[in-house]
């Protein structure tokens, strides 16, 4: 079984962490990339990414898509009818996963809403933008810039 799905607009592909890692993949500016795969040259650049949610939206070679990424245990919560979606109030927001802070986006006292951006995560060799995941009022950060954090580590508290 692969260890990933990724889900191109209608269509979806089983992928394996042995053939992500194999891509020739080049960071070329902040969100441009260029991947040689197959004998063949790919520009793609980055205009949203969610980590929290494993969404994009990218462009390859000027055609641009919307991907979500599933994992072995998306799937297992699907299979066991666990995706009921419920609205919640917005907490405090913690790492989800481990890496380094680049920038931050909002100050203590911000009203933000769905969709904020709040800061700058570089983790994996990719610069993650946390967005809001609901509305509220930043309490206190938590973190500084070029800080490093771990995963599950409180970065930012909300009222």
């Amino acid at each position: 079984m692969s260890e990933f799905t990724v889900h191109v607009d209608d269509e979806h592909f089983e992928l394996s962490a042995t053939s992500i890692q194999s891509l020739d993949l080049q960071q070329i500016t902040y969100d441009r990339y260029h991947l040689l795969h197959d004998f063949q040259a790919f520009d793609v650049q980055v205009h949203r990414m969610n980590v929290l949610s494993k969404t994009a939206t990218i462009s390859v070679n000027g055609n641009r898509y919307d991907v979500k990424i599933d994992d072995v245990y998306d799937r297992m919560v699907e299979k066991m009818g666990l995706l009921a979606h419920t609205s919640q109030k917005v907490g405090n927001i913690k790492a989800p996963m481990p890496g380094l802070i680049l920038d931050i986006m909002v100050q203590s006292g911000d009203a933000i809403e769905e969709g904020t951006p709040l800061l700058v995560l570089s983790a994996m060799k990719m610069e993650n933008v946390l967005l809001a995941e609901g509305e509220g009022v930043i309490k206190s950060i938590e973190v500084e810039k070029g800080d490093a954090v771990d995963k599950g580590q409180l970065i930012i508290e909300m009222e």
